[in-house]
């Protein structure tokens, strides 16, 4: 989308609104989704659609806040960070490395900086650290530098970082892949980060800090999306439909807003499609744990939201649209109602990646390039990829 304008949130919005009604889709879009800069959610909250914020984004700025108040990101980061530089930028002293790692049985692997940028840098600049340890103490020994190594207590407090970043790395890493990922899987994916970061009495202070940094940062965030939607796209979703991300008094009124949408209007939808496949199962089996009990046993009645409720819960490798697919027939209207909440994604990281490919393209080398050659190569490229 190209803007003559300053990105101010009204220019921003008008200018989708434009090209939304030059496609000749305006009235086909339920949602929109923007990454976490202010003007894009200014726009995002004019336009006459149901507005998400990334999800992925929000996750992600939750972990840079608790690393910096659980006291990560000081004395102990610089440490490591200053360790990855030496080997980083020196072939000679990643060369020397190499030969470490050789004679001590381990694969040979380059370490990793962290950068804010590229999520879970942090926790694989970790990883990579303690699981080379023996081999960067070796190869330090035989060098002179001025370098300060993480002593014991800190390799400790690196390893209860490492368990600790993993769910993390887990949500971040389902809500971000290369395909679309419905955004039913958001309330389980921040149900399971909740349940990951209750503090416990073993905890050390750091890791105390860490976990309720995290855990305020990302409620007050969860205040700005839109859970009601996000309520009903889980009951929807045959995978979640027990609700166990829910408290037990937030589940009943989510069926009666669903009985609702049922009693409505039907909207006018194309049949449903099998688009927007879902994570792998190994990716979603963690979202099954319940907030605070199991689900309710409900009595049948001669309704379809009833005949929805006591249906077998789908397998987590199962595509939530391909079941409401092989269902229209039995429920109907609900079924184009599915459609219309499970089709909206969870994040908008696949979208951004189309940006990253026309960073790519368009450098100051190749800066005389028109719009329309750069439109071209991106569609090019991207195609490219997908016929790869």
């Amino acid at each position: 989308m190209k803007t003559e304008e300053r990105h101010f949130a009204e220019a921003c919005a008008r200018q989708f609104l434009d090209v939304a009604n030059q496609w000749g889709i305006a009235d086909k879009i339920s949602t929109i989704g923007t990454d976490s800069a202010p003007n894009m959610v200014a726009a995002g909250r004019i336009l006459p659609f149901e507005y998400f914020p990334c999800v992925a984004h929000i996750v992600q700025r939750a972990i840079v806040m608790s690393l910096w108040e659980g006291g990560f990101d000081g004395a102990l980061a610089v440490k490591c960070r200053k360790v990855v530089r030496h080997f980083k930028h020196s072939p000679a002293n990643s060369d020397e490395l190499n030969v470490q790692q050789a004679s001590l049985g381990q694969v040979q692997e380059p370490l990793v900086q962290d950068v804010p940028t590229q999520w879970n840098s942090t926790l694989e600049m970790i990883k990579r650290v303690r699981r080379n340890r023996d081999a960067l103490h070796t190869t330090l020994s035989q060098q002179e530098h001025s370098l300060a190594l993480p002593k014991n207590a800190e390799y400790e407090k690196l390893a209860k970082l490492e368990k600790l970043l993993e769910p993390c790395r887990y949500i971040t890493e389902l809500l971000g892949v290369d395909k679309y990922v419905s955004c039913s899987v958001v309330l389980p994916a921040l149900c399971h980060l909740q349940h990951a970061m209750k503090i416990s009495d073993d905890d050390p202070a750091y890791i105390v800090r860490f976990k309720a940094a995290f855990t305020k940062d990302l409620n007050q965030r969860k205040e700005n999306i839109n859970l009601e939607w996000l309520k009903v796209a889980a009951a929807l979703d045959p995978r979640f439909k027990d609700l166990k991300c829910l408290p037990r008094a937030e589940r009943e009124p989510v069926w009666a807003k669903l009985r609702e949408l049922v009693k409505g209007e039907e909207p006018a939808l194309q049949p449903l499609g099998e688009e927007n496949p879902e994570p792998p199962k190994k990716k979603t089996a963690l979202l099954l744990i319940g907030s605070d009990s199991e689900s309710d046993e409900e009595t049948p009645e001669d309704n379809t939201v009833e005949r929805y409720k006591v249906e077998p819960s789908a397998s987590l490798d199962q595509c939530p649209l391909k079941w409401w697919l092989e269902h229209t027939a039995v429920y109907g209207k609900m079924a184009h109602i599915a459609r219309k909440y499970l089709g909206t994604p969870a994040t908008t990281v696949p979208c951004e990646r189309l940006f990253s490919l026309a960073g790519h393209i368009l450098q100051k080398r190749r800066s005389s390039l028109s719009p329309e050659n750069v439109n071209k190569l991106v569609c090019l490229s991207d195609w490219w990829k997908k016929e790869k």
